[in-house]
């Protein structure tokens, strides 16, 4: 069975068990700064879990692509160390619990017609206090005592936040792998025999600030299980290297460089690096990851380094890991598009790193060269640590490569030294991860806010609405008075809570008896109603009022000028600059658009100017504008546009703008582009390795910013004394007059020094046969 089989099964059967199929998110999180990576299956519906946010189905299950950095250097040399690998999950946010999710990982793995593992191969192991989880598996499932192993460490608990006891599903795969003599030889022991397939995390207790635990309101269950783990159980093979996920680009790699896979240990390391590696590359730039020197960027940069080093072992001298590729989208393509519709911008990237990378190691041998000739003229034989890791850290040159160096020339490197380095580096990672990678406590007022709120605001700028609640702190009030600041949830309303780069729309709120409230802010409850975050002004706002809600016209027209000319902006940039453009980031507020945008190497004037003509002539076509609500399936297949970073539900809002834009999105926009009346850009720049933005201005703003330039070439050319349009000629003019006096300047310098020189030689005078001068010289 080929692991894609697998996944397509695991999506399958929880589909029949009435779970909703949620798509891999992308590799960088959305909304959530605490992770660098998405790392987990369940990291991407964090805010499902921690009650931000309700699911319209509370039964989730999906396969998602997940990337850890934690343990880089065991890649390669153990059986199961990944930086990329899939986690299939199924979930559950407060609907089903222990039994459920027990009674269908057995049918999974069990049933013919899905793994069909035979019983007798599995055990599992429980929390010694989870006597529910022991009778679920003795009494309902079958599996004798002897086979149910109880573990102080089945308690998934990573600080404040839910918490619970787990059990882990085991597979023996038989006497070859292990003996059972061997006093580690057990399920959750340290050794081959009993593999790990999944683990099912029973989120019960809340983790509080104090150290104490509490039963939470809402129960979850959150399973994974690593597709790599249990492709290579199924398949009966000895590691994950030699499944069917790594096989093709182990062998692709060995044909490249002349090999055979499992014929020496040191290449068997290095290709199963390689093929780790290009698989994490290729998804992490897929999702819009480029490499750098800081953050994520710095992860990529450092992982195709390493495959680049991992190459020169086997003899590869030259740009390869773009050729793998394509073999990567023959294994992953199929649930993984995007690694095949994005192939050539994800080789033009992998390409330029590999060739960058081939000059900084004749660098690093360099700066080499100058840290052992420095040490030899201090009396030392030996490279310091820190210098050895900051040539590895920084440079990305291989301890070994410095170790060969410094042998060649009768030197050692401290390797100690390095490595305490290393380590230090570890634990501000690890303390880094300690301090933001907690889920949030359930709970807050809103989280428990049941009743409904309609967003109008689509269609009109002003509603009448009831009061349905207000929340003043933590809790729900009755009324609000004169100064106060508040949540309040309308029963409807015309106000847009910030999404997709669309800032939220300010206004006010006006009620009987002189009530007045500023709403200042927006933002969303868990369950999805629109959140106005208000200042009374006057009189006092209670719960069951009727107000008339007014969004702030003049600023959302701004918005929605800028929000369509954003989506003309985006398809521009493709035209002009290729189709590997794509959006990494925007801000909509009424001043100005902003636009953060992958591409390589600086944009010229004249694209800057074509990108701007094209969406002016967009604008003045008099395009008009469709929204309409679609199958997410049907609109991508018409071609639309899904922007990085965004989670869609299944019916998806697309905006057409006539036949040349097409995205979804569920922000406001103009009806007809004649409406935007006017695009300039203002500015344009490189904010990272391969990521530029664009800074805009639309409608009466673009009109402002003209004139106000237009008022700077008027002041320059009152001071010329000259038409405006002459004033470049007189610049010119000018800049060539200042040239010529420089020159004329120092021609006369010259000429006076050499008269001068003449007349202090005509005042030397010989005494007692020697020629002597005495004068006064100004210098400066």
């Amino acid at each position: 069975m080929k692991a894609a089989e697998i996944r397509e099964k695991w999506l399958k059967f929880f589909a029949s068990k009435g779970h909703h199929i949620e798509h891999s998110a992308s590799l960088v999180p959305h909304n959530d700064p605490s992770l660098l990576w998405i790392n987990a299956g369940m990291a991407p519906l964090k805010a499902y879990f921690d009650g931000r946010v309700k699911p319209e189905n509370p039964r989730i299950a999906n396969s998602q692509k997940c990337i850890r950095t934690n343990d880089i250097e065991n890649v390669g040399k153990t059986r199961r160390h990944h930086t990329f690998f899939e986690m299939l999950g199924n979930f559950s946010i407060g609907d089903y619990f222990k039994e459920e999710a027990i009674a269908w990982a057995w049918e999974f793995l069990t049933g013919p017609e899905w793994i069909g593992f035979e019983p007798d191969k599995l055990s599992v192991t429980i929390h010694p206090e989870d006597e529910e989880a022991f009778r679920f598996w003795n009494e309902k499932i079958g599996i004798p005592e002897e086979r149910i192993v109880k573990l102080e460490d089945n308690f998934w608990d990573i600080g404040e936040g839910p918490c619970g006891p787990c059990t882990e599903i085991f597979y023996d795969r038989g006497e070859k792998y292990g003996d059972l003599s061997d006093p580690e030889c057990f399920p959750g022991g340290e050794n081959e025999r009993f593999l790990e397939v999944w683990n099912l995390v029973f989120s019960q207790f809340n983790h509080n600030k104090d150290g104490s635990y509490t039963p939470l309101p809402n129960k979850n269950i959150d399973t994974g299980a690593g597709l790599e783990r249990f492709a290579s159980i199924v398949q009966d093979v000895d590691s994950n290297f030699d499944t069917d996920l790594f096989q093709p680009i182990i062998a692709h790699t060995a044909r490249i460089a002349g090999i055979s896979y499992k014929a020496n240990p040191e290449h068997d390391v290095a290709l199963k690096v390689i093929a780790d590696h290009i698989r994490t590359v290729t998804f992490a730039v897929g999702d819009g990851v480029l490499p750098s020197n800081e953050g994520r960027g710095y992860i990529i940069r450092r992982l195709l380094r390493r495959a680049v080093r991992y190459g020169k072992v086997i003899g590869i001298d030259r740009p390869f890991l773009w050729e793998l590729l394509p073999t990567v989208g023959d294994i992953m393509g199929s649930y993984y598009p995007e690694v095949v519709d994005k192939r050539e911008f994800i080789e033009k990237v992998v390409r330029t790193e590999e060739e960058r990378f081939h000059e900084t190691l004749s660098d690093g041998l360099s700066i080499l060269a100058d840290l052992a000739g420095k040490a030899r003229s201090e009396g030392v034989s030996r490279i310091s640590g820190p210098d050895a890791f900051k040539l590895y850290d920084t440079y990305g040159f291989p301890f070994d490569l410095t170790e060969d160096y410094a042998a060649e020339q009768g030197m050692t490197v401290d390797r100690e030294g390095f490595d305490a380095a290393m380590e230090e580096q570890r634990e501000r990672a690890r303390a880094a991860r300690q301090e933001t990678d907690s889920m949030k406590v359930q709970g807050g007022p809103l989280s428990d806010l049941t009743e409904k709120s309609e967003f109008v605001g689509y269609d009109t700028l002003t509603a009448e609405a009831r009061v349905v609640a207000i929340v003043s702190g933590d809790e729900f009030v009755d009324m609000a008075g004169v100064d106060q600041s508040v949540a309040v949830v309308l029963d409807r309303t015309p106000f847009y809570a910030e999404s997709g780069g669309q800032v939220s729309d300010g206004g006010t709120l006006a009620g009987a008896g002189g009530v007045l409230a500023s709403v200042n802010g927006m933002s969303k409850a868990p369950l999805g109603q629109p959140v106005h975050h208000v200042t009374i002004v006057s009189g006092a706002l209670k719960v069951g009022d009727v107000v008339s809600a007014s969004v702030n016209a003049a600023d959302r027209g701004d918005i929605v000028r800028n929000h369509t000319a954003t989506h003309l902006l985006h398809k521009a940039l493709k035209e002009v600059l290729g189709q590997h453009v794509n959006q990494a980031g925007s801000l909509v507020e009424p001043e100005r658009l902003r636009f953060d945008f992958s591409h390589f190497g600086a944009i010229t004037p004249e694209e800057l100017a074509d990108v701007e003509r094209r969406v002016n002539e967009q604008i003045w076509h008099g395009t008009d504008v469709d929204i309409s609500l679609k199958p997410i399936a049907e609109a991508k297949a018409m071609g639309a546009m899904a922007l990085f970073g965004e989670k869609y539900g299944d019916i998806v809002r697309v905006v057409r703008v006539g036949d040349y834009s097409l995205e979804l999105c569920g922000g406001c926009h103009v009806r007809n582009t004649a409406q935007i009346g006017l695009f300039k850009l203002v500015s344009e720049s490189g904010i990272g390795s391969g990521v530029r933005r664009i800074e805009a201005v639309t409608g009466r703003h673009a009109y402002a910013y003209l004139d106000e330039q237009l008022q700077l070439l008027r002041g320059a050319a009152a001071l010329l004394k000259c038409n405006v349009a002459d004033v470049p000629k007189r610049i010119e003019a000018a800049q060539a007059e200042a040239r010529e006096l420089a020159r004329e300047n120092e021609s006369l310098q010259g000429k006076l020094g050499r008269l001068e020189a003449a007349d202090l030689a005509g005042r030397a005078k010989t005494v007692g046969g020697v020629t002597l001068l005495a004068a006064q010289a100004n210098v400066g």
